[in-house]
């Protein structure tokens, strides 16, 4: 009875030792939000725009200022002709309601810039982590289709090898498959290796908390997605890079009008009272800057030609998105149409002739040259598909960077 819970036991720890964990796509991207660094600096700028609001909306401390010193009365006295005396002033100043709305206004406008930066970044982030996922996919892909062949082509060295030996076929053909076999096993061996490099660096983007060893869960997108490029340039004003230049420009207009209501930004109220030995004085006034010698205009023109740079970089940056986005469609253009001629009849032609080369060497109507030659070309036929499947995906990425949006998930 001990032994057959022992034998329990070691069957759950090896099963809890060799389980290697599985992500989808989501899930890496999901972890990638949690626990990226980068995301961890950017929320902190965001946190610190956000405690600007409320400086801003903060009203401004009152002072208090006490003297006192010895004085003398006023009338001879002969008992005590001295005695201290004290002063105490009080003041409050006060900015206009339109210079604290300017303020305020500046501060959220650096709220909304720290927004844009993040959500960029964590498109951009999202952006990488998927190009790396399917990658893997790929990788795993042609992995798979090497080892097949790597299969299939030692079987084939196995059945001519003993030809040769029994001397129904020449030296040279096992020589050939010898070199087939090589080659196959090559494939396979680079295949394995960079899946190891493209899971090292997905791991890289997501987190250190994900382990060496870990599979993904996914398949390749359809080339069933059509695009249009009007459509896609219709939303180029919800790109991030023209999202975060306009909040830059909001900032800087903004700055513009605190500037010019800065030359007059308030009042300040006075309070205070003078108690000589034997008279008090109470005092209350205002007072009001007179903009005589300095009217801000170094601020005020300093900060509209920032802004009127700002406004140049987003209007060169709406022309520059176009023509990006132009390429970027033409490159999608492209690789969708070398997708469809090899899933329309160039994998199948390519299977074919394999299964008749197949078929034609196994009843000795064609040599091994010719069948290794199909086999090799239906290798590189499909190996050329997945490439195209690739470039096809990553043209799609390369938009949905520029537009911040989510094509290959929704298929718009």
């Amino acid at each position: 009875m001990r032994i057959v819970f022992l034998l329990l036991f070691l069957g759950l720890f090896s099963n809890s030792v060799w389980c290697v964990p599985q992500y989808t796509l989501q899930d890496l991207i999901d972890i990638a939000k949690r626990e990226n660094p980068i995301l961890d600096v950017l929320k902190a700028k965001e946190d610190a725009a956000r405690s600007n609001v409320i400086t801003a909306e903060s009203y401004l401390n009152p002072s208090i200022a006490i003297g006192t010193g010895p004085s003398r009365f006023r009338t001879p006295n002969s008992n005590t002709n001295q005695r201290r005396n004290y002063d105490v002033n009080l003041s409050q100043p006060l900015e206009f309601p339109n210079v604290r709305s300017a303020k305020k206004a500046v501060a959220e406008s650096r709220v909304n810039y720290a927004s844009s930066v993040t959500e960029a970044t964590l498109i951009n982030l999202s952006l990488q982590i998927k190009k790396a996922f399917y990658d893997v996919l790929q990788n795993e892909a042609i992995l798979k289709i090497a080892e097949g062949d790597r299969d299939a082509l030692k079987n084939i060295q196995e059945k001519v090898a003993l030809r040769v030996e029994v001397g129904e076929a020449p030296r040279y053909e096992v020589i050939k498959a010898d070199t087939e076999l090589v080659a196959a096993q090559r494939d396979a061996d680079a295949a394995r290796l960079r899946i190891y490099e493209s899971k090292l660096y997905l791991r890289g983007l997501v987190s250190k908390s994900l382990t060496d060893a870990f599979d993904l869960t996914g398949t390749l997108p359809s080339s069933d997605i059509n695009l249009n490029a009007d459509t896609l340039k219709n939303e180029i004003i919800k790109s991030p890079r023209l999202r975060q230049i306009k909040a830059s420009a909001d900032i800087a207009e903004n700055q513009l009008r605190l500037e010019e209501k800065l030359i007059n930004p308030g009042i300040t109220l006075n309070a205070g009272v003078d108690q000589d030995p034997d008279i008090a004085n109470y005092r209350f006034g205002i007072s009001i800057p007179i903009p005589i010698w300095n009217q801000r205009q170094g601020q005020i023109g300093e900060a509209a030609a920032g802004y009127r740079e700002l406004q140049a970089q987003y209007t060169d940056q709406e022309l520059a998105l176009k023509r990006d986005i132009e390429s970027a469609f033409q490159r999608y253009l492209i690789a969708q149409q070398q997708v469809k001629t090899f899933e329309s009849g160039l994998l199948s032609q390519a299977e074919s002739v394999l299964k008749v080369a197949e078929s034609a060497y196994r009843y000795g109507e064609r040599g091994i040259l010719e069948y290794l030659d199909a086999q090799r070309t239906f290798r590189l036929v499909r190996k050329d598909y997945l490439a195209s499947k690739y470039d096809y995906i990553v043209a799609i990425l390369e938009i949905e960077q520029l537009l911040g949006m989510d094509i290959l998930e929704n298929k718009i």
